[in-house]
């Protein structure tokens, strides 16, 4: 009730002031016993992924904290893990405004941020500043400006600054809002930027003492030859886990909605049944050897129960906050420990 009120308000300002001035008044409320009160309100349902003990499965997806600005508030709604970023190795500030559009009779939201972020050395000192020592992963891209034949330096730079804080890192191939950044999904590129990556990943280890899993995140834009394909290649690379799916290209359920033919990624509900369908097509490729973390359209407790029954181990959520407000958290986690078998 407090949140659909606060709902009506946001949604009369400018969607990026709303979410700026949302994440600011979050971060000053959830301070002191306010915060202990909060954590102490968490859901547990403890699983393991990757090697990494979760808390709870219900994640925050990338795209809310681009900088690491608010760990501590994010993480005192009762998360099991915080993806920050997506970050470049530069700073940038993404695409001109406006870029982001609310479709509310869709229970949607169209994005072109374009990656704006501080840069990676800016999100590393707001962690290291941060209270938070929870599961955090850490999603990575390449500058706007970096032609794709050497996107891979960029990741390999992200990777080596982040590995000493990160829980796993996600590697962002599949954002709809830098100029062919989805070409890196395919083929013979793909194979290259992943063994670029794996043999950074293995030489980190060795130096630092510790493994950092990698994740890599696809679009939902994709058909089942395709899926298979990425599948494949991610099981032949060794990686630790893939996200699906990323936001959408589609425009299927908003045509005709103000601000539909916006360009940009499409995320929300539109997105719940592709989202679904991709995950559930990626473990039929991947038989149970790669774990999924699932993300896209996740508006209800039984959203999050199709995407584990589709196959997912984990769920992140993004536009859902932004519809329904925190209680989405404690109405995934009582669906899944309702669905949970006994």
């Amino acid at each position: 009730m407090l949140y659909a009120l606060a709902r009506r308000l946001l949604f009369h300002l400018d969607p990026e002031t709303a979410h700026d001035l949302t994440l600011g008044a979050l971060r000053l409320v959830c301070r002191g016993p306010v915060a202990a009160f909060m954590t102490a309100r968490a859901p547990l349902a403890p699983t393991r992924v990757m090697g990494i003990d979760f808390p709870n499965p219900i994640g925050l997806a990338a795209g809310l904290d681009k900088n690491g600005d608010y760990l501590d508030a994010l993480a005192a709604l009762g998360f099991g893990f915080i993806e920050i970023g997506t970050v470049t190795p530069h700073p940038q500030p993404g695409n001109p405004k406006p870029r982001l559009f609310r479709l509310p009779q869709a229970q949607a939201l169209i994005n072109r941020m374009g990656f704006n972020n501080k840069g990676v050395d800016y999100l590393l000192r707001q962690v290291r500043r941060a209270r938070f020592r929870g599961v955090l992963g850490i999603n990575i891209g390449k500058n706007f400006d970096t032609p794709l034949d050497r996107a891979a330096d960029d990741y390999v730079l992200c990777l080596d600054k982040v590995h000493p804080y990160a829980h796993y890192v996600t590697v962002n191939i599949s954002s709809p809002n830098t100029p062919g950044l989805r070409e890196l999904q395919y083929g013979d590129t793909l194979n290259r930027l992943l063994q670029r990556l794996k043999a950074e990943q293995r030489r980190l280890a060795g130096e630092q003492g510790r493994y950092v899993p990698l994740a890599v995140k696809i679009a939902p834009d994709l058909d089942e030859a395709e899926i298979d394909l990425i599948g494949r290649t991610l099981l032949e690379q060794g990686i630790d886990a893939v996200i699906a799916t990323n936001t959408t290209f589609s425009r299927q359920g908003v045509a005709g909605l103000p601000h539909a033919e916006e360009a940009g990624g499409l995320s929300g509900g539109p997105l719940t049944a592709p989202a679904t369908q991709v995950v559930r097509r990626l473990h039929e490729t991947l038989a149970g050897r790669l774990p999924i973390i699932a993300v896209g359209g996740i508006l209800s407790g039984a959203d999050a129960c199709a995407k584990l029954a589709a196959g997912a181990s984990l769920v992140q959520l993004y536009t859902g906050l932004i519809y329904r407000g925190p209680g989405l958290i404690r109405e995934v986690a009582a669906a899944l420990r309702q669905a949970a078998p006994r």
